[in-house]
C-alpha cells in the first residue's frame, strides 16, 4: 500500500490531536482553513473546560467564526482527525462549511458515514463536500495508542 504525504492541514490537525492527548483529552484535532489561511485550530477540551460540547471541531469552528466576524464560514474547509459526531456534523451544516476532510472513520460515534448520517437527512440545510480517509492510519494509531495506555 502506497502512503502519500499528509496534506499540511491534516498534519496540523494531527498536531492539535497530539496536544490534546498531552492534556489527557481524547486525541482529536481540527483546523478550519480558508484560502490557505488557518482561521481556527483546536484539540478536544471537554475535560479541561468541563464542557461536553468542547469537541475539537466545535472549538475550531467557533474560533474561525470569531476570526471572520461571521457565523457563516462560506468557502471554508474543516480538517479533523476523526469522523465528526452528530453534534459536530450539525454545527458543520449550520456554519456552511464547504468541505470536510477527516482522517479515521468512527463506526461507534460518527455522524457522517455512520450513525445519524446528518448530511443525508432531508432537513439538512447544507451539505459539505466530504473527503474521508486522509491521514486515517496516523489518526487511528494515535487513538488506539491513547486508549491502550488508559487500559494498561
Amino acid at each position: 500500500m502506497t502512503r502519500w504525504p499528509l496534506p499540511e492541514s491534516m498534519a496540523l490537525a494531527l498536531a492539535q490531536a497530539r496536544l490534546a492527548a498531552g492534556r489527557g483529552e481524547v486525541p482529536i484535532g481540527a483546523l478550519v482553513v480558508k484560502d490557505g489561511r488557518v482561521l481556527g485550530a483546536a484539540g478536544n477540551e471537554t475535560r479541561g473546560l468541563a464542557d461536553p460540547s468542547a469537541h475539537a471541531e466545535m472549538l475550531a469552528i467557533r474560533r474561525a467564526a470569531t476570526a471572520l466576524g461571521n457565523e457563516r464560514l462560506d468557502g471554508c474547509e474543516l480538517w479533523v482527525t476523526l469522523e465528526p459526531c452528530a453534534m459536530c456534523a450539525g454545527v458543520i451544516c449550520h456554519a456552511r462549511i464547504a468541505r470536510l476532510y477527516y482522517a479515521a472513520p468512527d463506526p461507534k460515534g460518527g455522524g457522517v458515514e455512520h450513525g445519524a448520517r446528518v448530511f443525508d437527512h432531508p432537513q439538512c440545510l447544507h451539505r459539505p463536500e466530504v473527503y474521508p480517509g486522509i491521514g486515517e492510519a496516523e489518526s487511528a494509531d494515535l487513538l488506539r495508542g491513547f486508549f491502550r495506555e488508559r487500559r494498561d
